[in-house]
């Protein structure tokens, strides 16, 4: 039988307590912040960003980063990474004990405008303070690339524009890379040549991805990433998620959406599936919402009582 071409392991970032709970208006209790950070913890979640040292003018709904830090970050077989705008940021987070701090920089100059308030090219020397904080402190930096495959205000962004920013991000000495399509306006396509184009380029480099599913194509965009050896991914319980200095953006791949085809596709995650779906439900109880979680709505497939014939409707 011929099968394809997937990987046997794959790894899930959660970030439903960063970008999931960021452009939510209504207040999410710390309380329920940790008590979240627990249960995803439970269900095995091996890896979380969980949260952005912003300044809470910026993001107001994660003003509390340090003290949830500070009472999650003992969790066992957990590792704890933090979005960092600028060297602040990331002295911030290293004073609660965060040891890996994650980059932000956008693929186009109108997106970096509105999401940080500066262009590219500015954005690229906080990174290079980060970068330099990072060596000097014993931590980990990571980079993503926001609005990597298009742009809600340039539209589709070149391969070469991508390619350049790689390549400042691997001179600063940055090998781990998340491509994001931070408003779901990436195709499969697409993914499949960017990501085949990236690695044959910079083979140093460690790449992941971070789909929205803002028009229902994250699932096949993942399947594209896949087929190109990309083994780590972004997702958010309940598919909570979207960038507020985005037009049109919505949320994030669901996890339990993820993990439930990478699990029929016999890929593994090491994560329990009745206990994320359980906490995807507690996810959408504390927020008031979920994000379009198809698993959330339908269930885990079950066999159901055989039937002795057709129930007639009334």
């Amino acid at each position: 039988m011929n099968r394809m071409r997937l990987p046997k392991k794959v790894r899930l970032c959660e970030v439903s307590t960063r970008d999931g709970f960021q452009a939510e208006d209504k207040w999410i209790a710390t309380d329920d912040k940790v008590r979240l950070i627990h249960l995803l913890q439970e269900a095995g979640i091996s890896a979380m960003e969980v949260t952005s040292f912003v300044h809470p003018l910026a993001i107001p709904q994660l003003k509390d980063a340090e003290e949830v830090v500070e009472r999650v970050r003992d969790l066992p077989g957990i590792a704890l990474r933090a979005l960092v705008p600028n060297v602040r940021g990331a002295a911030r987070a290293v004073s609660v004990g965060i040891r890996e701090v994650k980059c932000i920089l956008s693929a186009s100059d109108a997106h970096s405008l509105a999401n940080t308030n500066c262009t590219v090219d500015e954005a690229l020397a906080k990174i290079r303070a980060i970068a330099e904080f990072a060596i000097k402190n014993g931590i980990k930096a990571s980079g993503s690339l926001s609005v990597a495959f298009g742009c809600p205000y340039e539209g589709h962004v070149p391969l070469a524009q991508v390619e350049r920013l790689i390549r400042a991000y691997l001179e600063l000495g940055i090998l781990e890379i998340t491509l994001a399509d931070t408003t779901g306006m990436a195709n499969p396509q697409q993914v499949f040549a960017y990501f085949g184009e990236l690695k044959s380029l910079f083979p140093a480099a460690v790449f992941s991805a971070h789909f929205h599913n803002t028009r229902g194509l994250a699932q096949a965009n993942v399947l594209a990433a896949l087929q190109q050896g990309i083994t780590e991914f972004d997702s958010s319980v309940a598919g909570l998620g979207g960038c507020p200095y985005a037009p049109g953006a919505s949320g994030n791949i669901a996890t339990e959406d993820l993990v439930y085809m990478l699990s029929e596709t016999g890929i593994e995650t090491g994560i329990d599936l009745e206990k994320l779906l359980k906490t995807s439900a507690e996810m959408k109880e504390v927020v008031g919402h979920d994000g379009g979680s198809f698993l959330l709505q339908a269930g885990i497939p079950r066999k159901h009582d055989r039937p002795t014939g057709q129930i007639k409707r009334k």
